[in-house]
């Protein structure tokens, strides 16, 4: 039970320096200069194209596999 309690006391404590590590950071400026040059909108654009490419390639995945275990079942 201590040792519960230590370990969740310690995560906070961790997670509490991470969040005022993050919030230290002064300005951006990659972040601005894409920003103002237009080209943030491309990194969005790559971004977004390869989280909707990863999520179609896990879906085909589930849908093998499914067919897969439905196969293994019936032998």
């Amino acid at each position: 039970m201590l040792n519960s309690n230590l370990k969740k006391l310690l995560f906070t404590l961790i997670l509490s320096a991470a969040v005022q590590f993050t919030y230290a950071q002064e300005k951006v400026e990659m972040a601005d200069g894409l920003r103002s040059s237009g080209k943030i909108y491309v990194v969005v654009g790559v971004l977004l194209i390869l989280f909707i490419g990863l999520f179609l390639f896990l879906i085909s995945i589930d849908r093998k596999v499914s067919r897969l275990e439905k196969e293994n079942r019936k032998d």
